[in-house]
């Protein structure tokens, strides 16, 4: 591998930097975007169970937030209620979406630089591939023909050149995978949250301060 890496020189130096990357961002994501970290099981029926009556205390707001990212939206609708005495229906919702809008934001962070990994390490390989075959050609005789050159050594100038078109395709291919994969499972839990949470809005809308003044005001 050494060899090879050698063989293929400097244009594939940004090319490993981005293999590396590339392997940060996808082991971060995989273990950020289990389920377990994003939808704990059974925790809108808890929360729900919790708030039965009224709106449980700010630590035990607080200790929801720390779930998961859907305890973060959960809990958002608590905090709302409890910070403004006569917080409606329609300012829950609003902070619930507010939060939910960040915690999407949050689930999707470093897909960008997967994307573009997987993008542009193909024209990188591309671009030392060129590279390789200008030096090869720039080392032939100087009346440019090729005869007089050694045959044996411009075919592995050639195979030189390639490793890097080679090595391009190998960082690019696994990386758009796990992009695709992370986005579809980010889009699914954005979904579930999102559901989830309106479920749970429908709950605490009978919970808002000013559930009924603004009945009263609308009438």
């Amino acid at each position: 591998m050494l060899s090879i890496i050698q063989d293929a020189g400097w244009p594939i130096w940004p090319l490993i930097l981005c293999s590396i990357l590339a392997l940060a961002f996808i082991g971060e994501r995989a273990v950020k975007l289990k389920r377990s970290r994003v939808l704990t099981p059974g925790l809108v029926n808890e929360a729900i169970g919790a708030s039965r009556e009224a709106v449980p205390a700010p630590d035990m707001v607080s200790q929801l937030a720390q779930y998961s990212a859907l305890g973060a939206v959960l809990a958002s609708g608590w905090r709302a209620i409890n910070s403004n005495p006569r917080c409606t229906p329609q300012e829950m919702r609003a902070a619930m979406e507010s939060a939910g809008r960040e915690v999407a934001h949050q689930l999707e962070r470093y897909l960008p630089a997967i994307a573009t990994i997987a993008s542009a390490a193909p024209l990188m390989g591309l671009l030392g591939t060129v590279i390789g075959m200008i030096d090869i050609f720039g080392s032939q005789a100087p009346a440019g023909a090729l005869t007089s050159g050694n045959p044996a050594q411009l075919a592995h100038g050639i195979s030189t050149a390639l490793y890097n078109t080679a090595f391009g395709l190998i960082v690019a291919i696994p990386a758009l995978i796990c992009w695709r994969y992370f986005r579809a499972k980010v889009d699914g839990y954005v979904l579930e949250m999102e559901l989830s949470a309106e479920r749970f809005a429908r709950h605490l809308d009978r919970l808002c301060p000013g559930r009924g003044g603004s009945r009263g005001a609308a009438q």
